[in-house]
């Protein structure tokens, strides 16, 4: 370990600050651009001890948690709480447009639609039994500490005000010390609760949930690796008017006003389009919404969130025919030849994109292409791929659905 003196040019796509040495780039966390910190060094990675020179984009973290001078941040949950708007919305927008850059693309990138404090209605929280009680909270940033939390500024208030409740279940289906994931989702019907990594949850365990959840209120479900312990409610969501029920530790958007602002990007994209294909489709985020005026064909490869999709549909009234395909889009994608069917194509898939599936869309012809994405990297990776078939992408939207952090989602619509 060597300590120096650096100071920061750049973030980087991670959110830490960047200094350029003779040694080559050097990671700060908690930095800002133009700030001049003395730093403890190991390789490329350092750790401030001090700082001389502030940047004037910094601000006090809104969080206890993350460290009250924004630079000590001990809570893993948020990495940019002290950049300013100034800064940080630039920086989102900008982790899209350099992803385009690297692959050559320089289409029309609208301004960054934000998010707010208090929009999270999914949050992922890591836990743990101690002598004390139960640990509930986030991994220190590079670490398995795990900070507890009594207060979380991005999370919903119906997240926030349960709080204790939420540890109270989390204590009854424990039996050891060991660290479990915990992802709290708020719905229409209260929350839904599904615990990931608990080992053993026995006859005893299952009874301790059950009168724990029957002793409170708002407790829709609770579910331990997609197994439903106990559910007093239908936990259900609105898709545009259709209530749905996702599966137990499903896939759901982390705000309900990211998932507004992109699928009304979606719907108006498609136009006039009367045949639509919904690829990796979830549980119905923008079947359901594309079926109040166009019949959609909706491909998803989990077995439980076709299920939902299928039943929300086929209990609401005024939608156009959804059709349902269980499908591994990875090793099974929509052939050109079945996508000639279609007006336009909506994609949605994971982290990793949707590489195969845009080379048969590339050969498809098919005038309407909406992509929806979480990581501008493998956006940039199927644009490509479509632009190089001939599309053209008409506009790309940044939105940030994952507050003071390093993630970002777009939506890009490309015709042909």
């Amino acid at each position: 370990m060597t300590t120096e003196t650096l100071t920061i040019a750049r973030l980087g796509s991670g959110g830490d600050g960047i200094a350029d040495t003779s040694a080559g780039p050097v990671y700060v966390p908690f930095t800002l651009p133009g700030e001049v910190v003395a730093v403890a060094r190991v390789k490329n990675h350092a750790t401030v001890m001090s700082m001389s020179v502030a940047s004037p984009e910094r601000v006090t973290p809104p969080c206890v948690h993350f460290g009250p001078d924004g630079r000590n941040g001990t809570c893993g949950g948020c990495t940019l709480q002290h950049a300013g708007d100034a800064l940080y919305h630039p920086f989102k927008r900008n982790l899209v447009v350099a992803a385009l850059k690297s692959k050559g693309l320089t289409p029309e990138v609208a301004p960054l639609v934000i998010a707010r404090p208090g929009e999270r209605r999914r949050v992922v929280f890591t836990a743990r039994r101690t002598e004390k009680g139960m640990l509930l909270g986030f991994n220190q940033a590079g670490s398995h500490h795990i900070v507890s939390i009594d207060h979380c500024p991005i999370a919903s208030d119906g997240i926030v005000l349960r709080l204790e409740d939420i540890r109270r279940v989390a204590g009854a289906i424990a039996t050891s010390s060991e660290p479990f994931r915990l992802t709290v989702l708020e719905t229409l019907s209260g929350l839904d609760l599904a615990f990931e990594g608990v080992k053993t949850v026995g006859d005893r365990e299952r009874r301790a949930v059950t009168q724990c959840v029957l002793s409170l209120r708002g407790i829709a479900r609770v579910s331990n690796d997609g197994e439903i312990l106990i559910e007093p409610q239908k936990p259900e969501i609105d898709f545009g008017g259709v209530r749905v029920s996702p599966p137990a530790g499903g896939f759901t958007q982390a705000t309900k006003e990211a998932e507004e602002a992109m699928a009304g990007l979606v719907l108006a994209a498609l136009g006039k389009a009367k045949r639509v294909a919904d690829l990796f489709a979830g549980s119905g985020t923008f079947a359901l919404r594309i079926a109040r005026k166009a019949k959609v064909h909706a491909v998803e490869g989990e077995e439980k969130a076709v299920k939902a999709l299928d039943h929300g549909a086929r209990n609401t009234q005024g939608l156009k025919p959804v059709t349902v395909e269980r499908r591994d889009l990875f090793r099974r994608p929509l052939m050109a030849s079945e996508l000639k069917a279609y007006d336009a194509v909506v994609f949605d898939p994971p982290r990793a994109g949707a590489e195969d599936q845009c080379k048969e869309l590339a050969r498809s012809g098919v005038k309407t292409i909406v992509a929806v994405s979480c990581n501008p990297v493998s956006l940039a990776r199927d644009l490509a791929i479509l632009t190089a078939a001939g599309y053209r992408i008409r506009l790309v939207t940044p939105i940030d659905q994952f507050l003071w952090s390093a993630h970002v989602e777009a939506v890009a619509v490309l015709e042909k």
